[in-house]
This record gives C-alpha cells, sequence and structure tokens, in this order.
C-alpha cells in the first residue's frame, strides 16, 4: 500500500530519523524570499527526501535525487542559535517527512527561535511551529506519466490532502497558503483548495513557476492582476530575483 513514506530510502529516511538523526540536504543563512516574512533574515534547514515529485521542483537534490548527510537534532540546533538569526526556516524536499521533525522544530523553540515550516500539507505532524507555510500542489504539478509512471500515479494519490492542511492551519499561531501558478488552468483549483479549508483571501499568497526573473516578469502581468481580483497576496520569488537560481539561498 502506498504511504508518505513508501518509495526508495524513505524507510531508512524513517528509521534514522527516529533516532534523533534526520538527513539534511543542506543548512545556510539567508533571507525569506517568499510570503508574509520576505526580506526576514534566517537561518535555512533544508531536510533531504519528499514523497512528491513535482517536474518544476527547484531542489532536486531534496527529492528527486535526495542527497545529503546525517546530522543530529543538538547539532542542528546549536547550529541555529549560532548563527544569530531570530528565525529559522524547516524546508525540503518535505520536512514532515521524518518523524524527528517533531523533536526538532519544538527544541528550535524551545531555544527562543520563531519557526517557518514549509511544507506541501501532506502529512500532519504535532511539531512546534510559528508559521504553517503551506504550499498545495495542483494536478498539473505532476511528472509525466510517460517518463515517470510509478511516481506519477504516486504523485497525484499523495498531492493534496484537505484533512491535513486544515488540521496544520488549526494547530498553527499563524499561517499562509502559498501556492505555485504554472497557467490560468490552475485558478480553479487553487480557488477550490482554498475553499475547502476555509482560508481568508489574505492568508493567500500566489507566486508564478518559474526560475529566472525573465520568467518571472512574463508571468506577473497575467498573474498579479488576477490576484489583485481575488483580494489574494501576489507573491514573487525574491531568492531568484536577489541571489538567482542556485543552491543556499
Amino acid at each position: 500500500m502506498d504511504t508518505p513514506f513508501s518509495g526508495p530510502g524513505f524507510s531508512q529516511s524513517r528509521q534514522r530519523s527516529a533516532r534523533g538523526t534526520l538527513r539534511i540536504a543542506e543548512t545556510f543563512a539567508s533571507r525569506q524570499g517568499e510570503g508574509k516574512l520576505t526580506g526576514q533574515k534566517s537561518f535555512f534547514i533544508r531536510t533531504s527526501g519528499c514523497n512528491l515529485r513535482c517536474w518544476f521542483c527547484d531542489t532536486p537534490y531534496a527529492s528527486w535525487d535526495p542527497q545529503g548527510e546525517w546530522c543530529s537534532i543538538e547539532d542542528l540546533v546549536d547550529a541555529a542559535v549560532q548563527e544569530g538569526n531570530e528565525h529559522v526556516v524547516l524546508t525540503g524536499g518535505e520536512p514532515m517527512l521524518p518523524p524527528g521533525i517533531t523533536d526538532l522544530s519544538l527544541q528550535l523553540q524551545q531555544s527562543g527561535l520563531h519557526v517557518t515550516i514549509e511544507t506541501a500539507g501532506t502529512i500532519d505532524r504535532e511539531v512546534g511551529c510559528d508559521l504553517m507555510s503551506i504550499s498545495p500542489k495542483f494536478r498539473s504539478s505532476g511528472p509525466s506519466p510517460a517518463e515517470h509512471p510509478d511516481w506519477s500515479q504516486r504523485h497525484e494519490k499523495l498531492r493534496k490532502s484537505v484533512a491535513s492542511i486544515r488540521r496544520l492551519i488549526d494547530r498553527a499561531s499563524s499561517y499562509q497558503l502559498k501556492f505555485v501558478v504554472d497557467s490560468k488552468q490552475d485558478f480553479d483549483e487553487l480557488e477550490e483548495i482554498a475553499n475547502a479549508v476555509d482560508a481568508s483571501a489574505g492568508d493567500i499568497w500566489v507566486m508564478p513557476q518559474g526560475s529566472t526573473i525573465e520568467a518571472l516578469d512574463r508571468a506577473k502581468a497575467w498573474l498579479q492582476p488576477w490576484c489583485e481580483q481575488r483580494g489574494f497576496r501576489y507573491c514573487d520569488r525574491m531568492q531568484i530575483r536577489w541571489y538567482g537560481n542556485r543552491r543556499g539561498t
């Protein structure tokens, strides 16, 4: 039976995480480039491993080809504290995949840090979180059935869980829904998901799919007016404008 933990490497990830270590693709200090905290200096902890396979994924080293070293929760908390930023972002991959994310998030909060968790919303865990940043995936996000038949089916089955998203919203101190729109064909599903989880328009951030400034500018011309019409917040991807499409940003 397919579960959020099925597939290559997931069972190992789950076992190691349960012993107090997580596989980490990278850690780095940068500025938040998306959503409510855009511009906020933050320490990013990127877990490796994902239960989805979006065709446009901009961190394939944490999903399609998971890479990284096993790190203890204690070392990760120490690194975040020593960095000196008040804000920590747990991202991926899918950071809710390893069970150890619960202990990591709680210990970061106990150290006095503000914790943002960036998740697709398919997995519900009782984590410590100050801002739950949920990015539901549309039907258009799946990989090619011809090129990746197994992952195409698995992705479609797991990509959206309204019940999980609703529980994450209810548990969080603050939340944002952050949608990646590739074309106008995504509009109907965006509003369908927003209505299903009873999200307020002010907590919905809509950003274009694109990895270059030119692509962002082209999409902004048709996406921003639609957001303004619906009362949603248009969300640029400032990390691309600041640093380009590269790791560690």
